[in-house]
């Protein structure tokens, strides 16, 4: 099992204010692995760095063993390094099946094929294949903007708080999916404010605090870890 993603000595700047601090972690291959931290630990920053929409002034980021530092969202992508956004971010006025295909843009080839497997895992897309994205619930929302990045087949699929939002039986339908992802496969890099279904699914885990990482383990060991614990499952 190779190292998928290796991020080394990050640091992000939101003009003077510092919001990562030499943030180093790895992903393998097969992996769910998963930021967890309150809001503004600089989870999104660190993803929106790794998918290039932010820059790093330091360090390195590589990916499938190559160096990506400095390579554009858009290429990023053709490569199989997927962001599944906070807030979803769907095309509102366009169909599901129109956003779907969107997905596909970077890889057209076998693009059928990857739309039926999107609607034997998510049924519900496949019933309103023909609906305005914008008439969707958030949860079927949230279905439709994993299913738009599973069309471009991903080597590594990034989601940002997948959660946010949703009503708990929802939040646990997403991590069901998100686990039978894992069964088949799917790399995934989580971050979630929801840290007991995340270090639930994970097989390792890091805690994200004020732009550092002061923590890493699995995921049964920080949710077993009494700072953890005390911190964001309310132990």
């Amino acid at each position: 099992m190779g190292t998928i993603l290796k991020v080394q000595d990050m640091n992000v700047y939101y003009g003077a204010i510092h919001a990562i601090k030499g943030v180093s972690f790895e992903v393998n291959e097969g992996e769910i692995v998963t930021l967890i931290g309150a809001n503004g630990a600089g989870k999104t920053t660190t993803l929106q760095t790794i998918s290039g929409l932010l820059r790093s002034k330091t360090g390195s980021i590589e990916f499938m063993g190559e160096n990506i530092t400095h390579v554009p969202a858009h290429k990023l992508v053709e490569r199989g390094l997927v962001q599944v956004p906070e807030g979803r971010r769907i095309f509102l006025q366009m169909t599901v099946q129109e956003n779907l295909d969107m997905g596909a843009f970077t890889a057209p080839e076998g693009a059928a094929e990857a739309m039926e497997a999107i609607f034997e895992q998510f049924p519900r897309l496949k019933e309103r294949r023909k609906q305005i994205a914008g008439t969707l619930s958030g949860g079927e929302q949230q279905m439709l903007a994993m299913g738009r990045a599973l069309m471009s087949r991903p080597k590594l699929m990034m989601l940002d708080e997948p959660s946010m939002g949703l009503s708990p039986i929802l939040v646990e339908f997403i991590f069901d999916i998100v686990r039978d992802l894992h069964q088949q496969g799917v790399t995934i890099l989580l971050v979630e404010q929801n840290a007991q279904m995340a270090l639930s699914v994970a097989d390792r885990a890091y805690v994200m605090e004020t732009g550092v990482i002061t923590l890493s383990g699995t995921g049964k060991e920080l949710a077993e870890s009494e700072a953890v614990k005390k911190a964001y499952l309310g132990g």
